[in-house]
C-alpha cells in the first residue's frame, strides 16, 4: 500500500527522473519514466545487477503482516529479503540513500515481547550499518490509502472498508499516529532529496 503511495508521487515529482519499480507482478502502472521489473527471487539479485546501479535512492516498501506467521517465517519476508535487497543496492550504489518502510512500535532493542517489533527493529538496526551514503526508517501508524491505492492485505482492506469513514477525523486529531499513502510518499521524495537530522522518523 505504502509503495503504491510513494510510486504515484513519485511519477507526479518533476524532480524524479526515472523510477524502477521492482515486484513479483507488473504495477499497473504506465509513464514515461517508469521501468517495471518483474523479479520472482527477494533473496538472490545477481539475475538482475546490472539494472540496479546508477540510483539515487531505494524506497523499499516490501511489507506482510505478521499475522498468522510464525517468527521464522516473519522474519524471512521482513529481514531476510529486505537485507538481501539493501546489501546489493549498497554495493552498488554507495552514494544512495535508502529508505525503509517500517512501523510504529518497532522494537530497537530487539528483546521485546512483540514478535514483529523484534524482527522489525533488528532490520533496522542492521540496516543502520551498511555502508550507504544515508539510511532511513520511516515508522507509520494508521495509513490512509488516498487516490485509489489499496491494501493487498484482506485484514485492512476489511478494516478500511468499515473505518474509512473515520479516518479523516482521527487524522486531525491525533496527526502523529495518522497519516496517508500521498503524505508518506511526498515525505520519502523529500528526505532522499534533502536528508534529516535523525534516521528514525
Amino acid at each position: 500500500m505504502v509503495g503504491q503511495g510513494v510510486l504515484r508521487e513519485c511519477l507526479l515529482d518533476p524532480t524524479v527522473r526515472e523510477v524502477l519499480s521492482i515486484g513479483r507482478s507488473a504495477s499497473g502502472q504506465q509513464d514515461p519514466k517508469l521501468r517495471g521489473l518483474i523479479h520472482a527471487d527477494f533473496l538472490d539479485y545477481s539475475a538482475i545487477e546490472s539494472q540496479l546501479a546508477g540510483f539515487d535512492a531505494c524506497f523499499f516498501c516490501l511489507g506482510v503482516s505478521s499475522a498468522g506467521l510464525t517468527e521464522q517465517q516473519y522474519t524471512r519476508s521482513t529481514y531476510d529479503f529486505t537485507l538481501a535487497a539493501a546489501r546489493a543496492l549498497a554495493r552498488l550504489n554507495p552514494e544512495m540513500t535508502f529508505i525503509y518502510v517500517s512501523g510504529m512500535g518497532t522494537d530497537s532493542s530487539e528483546r521485546g515481547r512483540s514478535m514483529w517489533a523484534r524482527v522489525k527493529g533488528k532490520t533496522e538496526n542492521d540496516l543502520l550499518r551498511l555502508p550507504f551514503k544515508a539510511v532511513y526508517m520511516f515508522r507509520p501508524g494508521v495509513i490512509v490509502p488516498l487516490h485509489g491505492v489499496k491494501s493487498k492485505t484482506k485484514l485492512y482492506r476489511f478494516f478500511y472498508a468499515v473505518l474509512g469513514p473515520l479516518l479523516p477525523l482521527l487524522s486531525g486529531r491525533f496527526p502523529k499516529y495518522v497519516t496517508t499513502t500521498e503524505q508518506i510518499g511526498r515525505a520519502m521524495i523529500k528526505v532522499a532529496k534533502d536528508g534529516w537530522p535523525k534516521p528514525i522518523l
